[in-house]
């Protein structure tokens, strides 16, 4: 093989055409290749090493044909246009694959790169001798310029993954719905390969910057790639992921294949040039072509890829029940903005805060409740982890904030002037105008600042944005009270307790847990209360459900108690109730 041949064969495998499914955008212009000649053979034939590949074809059931001795083979050598009036009068291709197979006559056009490699014909055959004219030659020409615009177009779309060349998860679609017609209900696996976690590559991409992302990403692809079967299919299915696809029914070929790549791309990291060392996780889906779409056999297989991360095992399989739990997740996250417009879905709650000398109510949490109109009640202990990392996170505060406004500003009307405790997620310090926003609240229903408390994780607070420090110095100079949310349970420096601008800590109800280790958890409280006390934090202990407890509490020095055992979570006027009640 030539060199050119060499550097036309490396043009075409990168440009991944070889063993790809049909696709109707090349099929259609084969079929109009077979009405302008009036032939009933055409062809879109590609030169591999040794075969000539059909990525389109109309006439004939064959799939390849050998290169040796091929017309195709002669085109690509020469670039040129080759004319084969009648293959039996001709001494070169008179034996050929295509003679063969009874065909007479023969017409190709090379399919050429704008860098000049040559990578296959667009030819016409028939089965009985025939000439062609200069502006038949000509049309042929126009088809195959027609051929190598659709591979540019097909680039262009974004359909090949810049960094290694691979097809990107776009093309999946397609090719999954051309299998799906070639093979219906055919049996098929999907794994995605994960090299390192969101984690791990965003810390690569900020120390070593994109380009080494690309490089690492491109050392994966050429790995994988040498692994794989004429079988198999790669796909860049984002940075440093790819999609690996086989029709199969053996499953337990594919999770011995799955652990292979694990180890064989483990292996990587003993290499002096890699740019990162490589963690690799495995999801494995089975699915039914045909049956699932494209986008589900994809989000599943992250779904099992994480699955896999979060076991700590080599690859994970699909389940069916965790897949529930996902697409309950997405529900949620979908059906959260028309929960914000509609009024009969979401709604505050208030557990009462009890001052444990006096027995007095001294505040309460206003706690949110959502009564899903299909998944039926959602606690906060799932919705919070879902939106706070999401755009919807700014929209649920600032419903939760108005509408807590407007209930302590009724109260204050009526003469209950208890401080109302929100939660805030760490996200909602980075926006822009967070505490401008809610003293505007404040102020439109002639509430004073601290007739509100803001209820703070430790990971909210020991943000180092400069931004989430602004708006605590502001919320801080405003009056609005704010207090440590689950405190110890988060940071193990005791460090920011110097700078952070909070009046009181939450003890976490892990503390008050003492089914087991109890005298211990009893000294990290006391120890904690205090510390809390000796600095001039107001102490808030959660989770108590005994009087027991609530003896230690007092004998500690804990300032508050809000749990069950005190009251539980109360609509509005249940709340007024039970504050006249105790009162």
């Amino acid at each position: 093989m030539s060199l050119y041949e060499e550097e036309c064969l490396r043009a075409l495998r990168q440009l991944n055409l070889l063993d790809t499914p049909p696709s109707e955008c090349f099929d259609r212009i084969t079929r109009m290749a077979t009405q302008l000649f009036d032939l009933p053979v055409a062809a879109v034939s590609l030169t591999d090493e040794d075969r000539q590949w059909f990525k389109s074809r109309v006439g004939t059931d064959m799939r390849e044909l050998p290169r040796h001795k091929s017309p195709c083979s002669g085109v690509s050598a020469t670039s040129e246009v080759l004319v084969i009036e009648d293959f039996l009068e001709s001494d070169c291709y008179r034996d050929s694959p295509q003679a063969q197979l009874g065909l007479r006559f023969y017409a190709g056009a090379p399919l050429v790169t704008r860098d000049g490699y040559t990578l296959g014909t667009m030819c016409v055959l028939g089965y009985e001798p025939r000439s062609i004219t200069d502006n038949e030659i000509r049309t042929l020409q126009d088809l195959s310029a027609m051929v190598m615009a659709q591979v540019e177009l097909q680039q262009a779309l974004g359909r090949v993954d810049p960094a290694t060349a691979l097809p990107n998860s776009a093309q999946v679609s397609d090719d999954l719905a051309d299998l799906s017609r070639d093979f219906p209900d055919g049996e098929c696996f999907a794994l995605l390969i994960e090299l390192l976690d969101v984690v791990q590559l965003n810390t690569l991409t900020r120390v070593m910057g994109p380009g080494e992302v690309d490089e690492l990403a491109r050392m994966g692809s050429q790995h994988l790639q040498s692994q794989m079967t004429e079988r198999d299919k790669l796909y860049s299915a984002g940075p440093c992921q790819f999609l690996f696809l086989r029709q199969t029914e053996d499953s337990d070929t594919i999770q011995q294949k799955a652990l292979q790549l694990h180890d064989s791309l483990q292996s990587l990291n003993q290499l002096e040039t890699m740019p990162a060392a490589v963690q690799p996780a495995i999801g494995i889906v089975p699915f039914v072509l045909g049956q699932t779409a494209a986008e589900d056999v994809l989000r599943l297989a992250h779904s099992s890829c994480q699955d896999a991360r979060h076991w700590e095992k080599p690859a994970a399989t699909y389940s069916r029940s965790l897949d529930v739990g996902c697409q309950r997740r997405f529900a949620l996250l979908n059906d959260m903005q028309r929960a914000l417009e509609v009024s009969d879905q979401l709604e505050l709650v208030f557990q009462p805060r009890v001052a444990l000398a006096s027995g007095e109510c001294v505040g309460a949490e206003a706690l949110l409740r959502w009564q899903h109109p299909e998944l039926g009640n959602v606690s906060p202990g799932e919705l919070i982890p879902l939106v706070e990392n999401t755009p919807q996170a700014r929209g649920l505060t600032n419903w939760v904030m108005r509408t807590a406004i407007r209930q302590a500003a009724q109260w204050h009307h009526r003469g209950i002037t208890l401080p109302i405790s929100i939660n805030v997620m760490a996200s909602n310090l980075e926006e822009v105008g967070f505490t401008d926003e809610l003293l505007q609240h404040l102020d439109s229903w002639n509430l004073p600042p601290s007739a509100l408390e803001l209820e703070l994780t430790e990971s909210a607070l020991l943000s180092s944005r400069q931004r989430v420090h602004k708006q605590l110095k502001q919320l801080e100079a405003s009056g609005i009270g704010i207090a440590i949310d689950d405190f110890g349970t988060g940071y193990s420096s005791l460090s920011y307790l110097m700078t952070i601008p909070a009046g009181a800590v939450k003890i976490d109800r892990a503390f008050m847990n003492w089914r087991k280790d109890k005298e211990h958890r009893k000294t990290l409280l006391k120890g904690i209360i205090n510390l809390a006390r000796d600095l001039g934090y107001r102490t808030v202990a959660e989770g108590c459900t005994t009087e027991e407890m609530l003896q230690t509490l007092r004998h500690f020095g804990c300032d508050e108690a809000q749990s069950f055992n005190l009251s539980k979570p109360l609509s509005p006027g249940a709340f007024e109730a039970w504050v006249a009640g105790t009162s």
